[in-house]
């Protein structure tokens, strides 16, 4: 595994390892990491893993991003990558979540893979007081303004990507805790160009959160979000 990793606690023999990135993690590196853990899992060699991370700046763009939806890199690298979805953007402040699930264990859904990641990113953004929700049509968690006169804008402030192989996942979701929001111009953000709908972090809610602590709630609020 790329990097060395401390782990939160030690797992009970029913949930997941977790490992959180000591330091920043190149994101080429941590797609091989995942490929060759799912491939161990698959084959019964290692058992399910969380790994928590941060990358350098970059954009990654999915299996449906369209090229004319990078709109200045403004020399930040761009990694095509196998997840689905579009373009994001991944960097420091940032709290990516990759989790490698075996769902030959986890009743062989998908969807109810996602949905639990869905549910995972709400129940952990409720523990700072922020109201997380999905929204029928735009993949990830939505926030709406709170301000006078932005009825109907919201600010998406995690994304979610995943694969899926052999029914094992990799890739996973993305909490904005504190990354540069300006990075997000670079791109139409998974797609969505709507000027209603925008990109923000629990720093800019006014919520001053430290990784420690988001990882804290991560993983206490992973088991009601996928029942394990």
């Amino acid at each position: 595994m790329a990097n060395q990793a401390r782990p939160l606690r030690a797992a009970s023999p029913a949930a997941p390892e977790w490992r959180i990135a000591a330091a920043p993690v190149d994101y080429a590196e941590a797609v091989r990491a995942m490929e060759q853990r799912v491939e161990a899992i698959r084959e019964g060699r290692a058992g399910e893993l969380v790994w928590l991370v941060e990358h350098p700046p970059v954009y990654t763009a999915g299996t449906s991003a369209d090229p004319a939806e990078l709109l200045d890199p403004r020399g930040i690298p761009v990694h095509r990558t196998g997840r689905g979805g579009r373009f994001t953007y991944h960097g420091p402040g940032q709290r990516v979540v990759y989790a490698m699930l075996d769902l030959r264990r986890r009743g062989q859904d998908v969807r109810g893979f996602v949905r639990g990641l869905e549910d995972w990113a709400i129940l952990t953004l409720a523990r700072f007081g922020v109201k997380g929700e999905r929204r029928e049509g735009r993949v990830g968690i939505w926030v709406a303004r709170g301000n006078t006169g932005d009825q109907g804008k919201e600010d998406k402030i995690a994304a979610i990507g995943v694969r899926v192989r052999g029914w094992v996942t990799f890739h996973g979701m993305a909490i904005n805790v504190d990354p540069d929001l300006a990075a997000f111009a670079g791109i139409v953000p998974c797609g969505v160009s709507d000027p209603r709908f925008g990109v923000t972090s629990l720093r800019a809610l006014g919520v001053d959160a430290t990784m420690d602590e988001v990882d804290k709630a991560l993983k206490e609020t992973f088991a009601r979000a996928f029942r394990s």
